[in-house]
């Protein structure tokens, strides 16, 4: 039995009406899902308010609500916790009602721009080879060990994440492996987590629609470094330019990883083929099977991260050598007729040009490299010229399909992308809404030896347009197309 009392632990209360010395069920923030005896936080989203849904909490059996201004027609039977944050205090009760699993197994977080799901999900291959129980927390899945379950956002509400953490530290886990989003780490669901390490990739433009500007895009993956341990590490990038404002403030032991610069992990590129990359790392060579300069940042911060917990370093050398591509992440095929189609995540500018950087570095020139990309609808519009100039600029052809256009016409927001695109780029970019035609012109336009990119969508399984989500598969897609390709 579980009292109300006891999951208010580092909770800040400003006021209390009723009694904290009942038993309690579970804690929702979603009215609909409550039943007898359960807690009722509410929380102020972006869409609704959880304070004006109080009422149907409590007809629904809610015996307790926590909310940052008390009702006006308060229910004797009800006990109301007031506090200044309803998010933050969910993160803490979530925490003490699953009792902080936590702080039973080492859990790493990993922010940044890009780079998040690869270093995380690289990161528990790495340890599993070791021997170890591990677990992880993407965008692409959440793993209990070997156990799979389907992930809904980059990193889940406080509930999700304290839950699953439970099931890992009652799985035995040892490490678990955690993608921090901005919005995650600003709506505090990372709150009440004790973290034994922190890591910083990149910063770039991204998110634009949710925060005001880029200072407090920044600001907030800072906060998270911010309220690191003493105990803990904080692994950041130097090579970028916001990488040391991460350490300004936290009191965890900082550490940086670079290519370009004096840092505590270093690495040089010595090869850079379609095959792999060959790595100096702290002076030791390694051949690994992921490609281009920004995997060669992922996976330094990857062994930087397993050294830091205690990993001999040769043998997280040999370990690395033997990881595999995620799924989604640079993942490419080659046809029968020798065309490489590579379908990557990349939904940034700094990622397209990322991958378009390392496809032209590797590439001999004699190919053609065609570009499909689009630009997904309710969020960041500000991106959509810059992606589709990098696109036309760096490719030679860019064909401007759907991403996921959610609730905005897809025709609109093409439009928004072709105002991006150069006079000296008009003739060798298209426009196609229909994706799976886009990816089939790009086949079609495809000679022996040339390289397709598909970018934007990576592991994504389905295309969201008008709240519905259809089944869409960019790797499935272009294979089954360039098998019919004659």
């Amino acid at each position: 039995m579980i009292l109300l009392k006891d999951i208010l632990y580092k909770v800040s209360i400003e006021a209390v009406k009723g009694s904290t010395e009942i038993a309690i069920g579970k804690l929702d923030f979603d009215s609909r899902k409550i039943a007898n005896n359960d807690v009722f936080i509410a929380i102020r989203g972006s869409v609704s308010d959880g304070h004006e849904y109080i009422e149907k909490a409590i007809s629904l059996g809610a015996t307790a609500v926590v909310c940052d201004i008390l009702p006006a027609d308060a229910h004797d039977h009800v006990t109301y916790i007031l506090v200044k944050d309803t998010n933050k205090a969910l993160a803490h009760m979530a925490a003490n009602y699953f009792d902080n699993p936590s702080q039973h197994l080492k859990l790493v977080g990993i922010t940044g721009t890009n780079g998040k799901t690869t270093i995380a999900s690289l990161l528990y291959q790495l340890f599993k080879k070791a021997g170890y129980k591990v677990g992880l927390i993407s965008t692409v899945k959440i793993l209990v060990d070997e156990l799979e379950f389907k992930a809904t956002h980059t990193t889940p509400d406080s509930i999700t994440i304290n839950n699953f953490l439970r099931d890992m530290v009652d799985a035995g886990v040892d490490y678990c492996f955690m993608e921090v989003s901005s919005h995650g780490i600003h709506q505090k669901r990372t709150e009440g987590l004790q973290f034994a390490g922190g890591v910083f990739t990149n910063l770039s433009h991204d998110h634009l629609d949710y925060h005001p500007t880029f200072a407090d895009y920044r600001d907030v993956k800072k906060s998270f470094f911010d309220g690191l341990p003493k105990q803990a590490f904080a692994l950041t990038n130097t090579d970028d330019k916001n990488g040391p404002v991460m350490l300004q403030n936290t009191s965890a032991r900082k550490l940086t990883y670079a290519l370009k610069s004096y840092a505590d992990y270093r690495a040089q590129i010595l090869e850079n083929q379609l095959s792999g990359l060959l790595l100096k790392v702290n002076d030791n060579e390694v051949w690994v099977r992921l490609i281009g300069t920004f995997n060669a940042y992922n996976l330094l911060a990857i062994y930087g991260t397993a050294v830091e917990l205690g990993l001999d370093s040769l043998e997280v050398l040999r370990l690395l050598s033997e990881l595999e591509s995620v799924s989604g992440r640079f993942q490419f095929i080659i046809s029968t007729e020798k065309i490489t189609a590579i379908v990557d995540y990349a939904h940034t500018p700094d990622a397209l040009e990322n991958v378009l950087k390392t496809i032209n570095d590797i590439r001999t020139k004699n190919e053609q490299l065609i570009t499909v990309v689009g630009c997904g609808g309710d969020r960041d519009k500000t991106k959509r010229p810059i992606m589709a100039n990098i696109g036309s600029t760096m490719s030679d052809k860019l064909i401007i399909t759907s991403d996921n256009p959610r609730t905005e016409d897809p025709q609109v927001i093409i439009a928004e992308m072709e105002a991006g695109v150069e006079p000296q780029n008009y003739k060798k970019t298209i426009s196609i809404v229909d994706r799976k035609q886009a990816i089939k012109t790009a086949c079609q336009l495809a000679n022996p030896n040339d390289i397709i990119l598909i970018a934007g969508k990576g592991h994504e399984t389905y295309q969201e347009i008008n709240g519905v989500r259809h089944d869409f598969d960019d790797m499935k897609i272009v294979k089954e197309l360039l098998e019919r390709t004659p």
